[in-house]
């Protein structure tokens, strides 16, 4: 349920703002650009920009397009093109067919890894649906890492939470650089009399009862008596805790269940 509600507020928001983000994307030097004018096929132009920011385009020779829109970039190619004499009306077309100056890194635990185009405002959730979303084992909760005037920060984005509340103020607009990263979800331990020991996905708000039925349940000799927690304290100190079945169930604690006496 969780994962289907991300998809389909991501979904939604990319029907609103698809094709419009598109134009708004910033060109930059590594940009493939296909470059066509209306009605003049011989100044089709498929092209790289260069470090310096520039092109070379036919009639004009270099021009510099790095930091303007598509928009932009087509009205300056056309105005060069009618002040030059060239044509009277220039209809210019501009086609990013890669966008490599504006990327963003996505890691983790998310189903595609890797980097990632920034085509105009994308958002976190947007970048996460094109990363494949994230992955059965992933966090609930994903870091942002932004470097903007010098400065690097930290923020931490309740993806779970966000959509519950139907409130996406968390949902931060990102740019070219940003990293978003994914930690494997947080896990509790349990052994002794169960059916499935071992290291499980701890759900918010789980209770020592249902970390018992995820264990599978008791076995035959298992007892609800007597349940203990290994946890460690601030100070990495284990501490070995008696609990009841409502108690909560913490990150890495280690519950244990008894063999019954009887």
């Amino acid at each position: 349920m969780k994962r289907l509600m991300i998809c389909l507020t991501t979904v939604f928001l990319w029907s609103i703002w698809g094709s419009a983000m598109a134009l708004d994307a910033v060109l930059g030097a590594g940009d493939v650009l296909k470059v066509t004018v209306y009605n003049n096929p011989d100044l089709t132009t498929e092209t790289r920009i260069s470090d310096a920011g520039t092109i070379t385009f036919p009639l004009l020779g270099v021009v510099e397009i790095a930091g303007l829109s598509n928009v932009a970039a087509e009205k300056k190619i056309g105005t060069m093109l009618e002040g030059g004499g060239f044509l009277r009306k220039a209809q210019v077309n501009i086609l990013v067919t890669q966008l490599q100056n504006q990327q963003i890194s996505i890691l983790g635990q998310v189903n595609r890894p890797g980097r990632y185009p920034v085509e105009g405002k994308r958002s976190v959730l947007d970048m996460l649906a094109m990363a494949g979303g994230i992955a059965a084992d992933g966090s609930d909760t994903v870091s942002l890492i932004r470097k903007r005037n010098g400065k690097t920060t930290k923020d931490q984005v309740d993806i779970v939470g966000m959509v519950r509340a139907g409130e996406l103020n968390g949902d931060y607009e990102l740019a070219a650089n940003d990293v978003l990263y994914v930690e494997r979800a947080p896990r509790f331990y349990i052994y002794g009399e169960v059916q499935r020991p071992g290291p499980f996905r701890l759900e918010r708000g789980m209770t020592v009862l249902q970390a018992l039925s995820t264990g599978g349940g008791l076995t035959a000799r298992g007892s609800e008596r007597g349940l203990t927690i290994k946890r460690r304290d601030v100070n990495g100190k284990q501490q070995i805790i008696d609990v009841k079945q409502d108690d909560l169930v913490q990150v890495d604690d280690v519950v244990y269940v008894k063999e019954s006496l009887f």
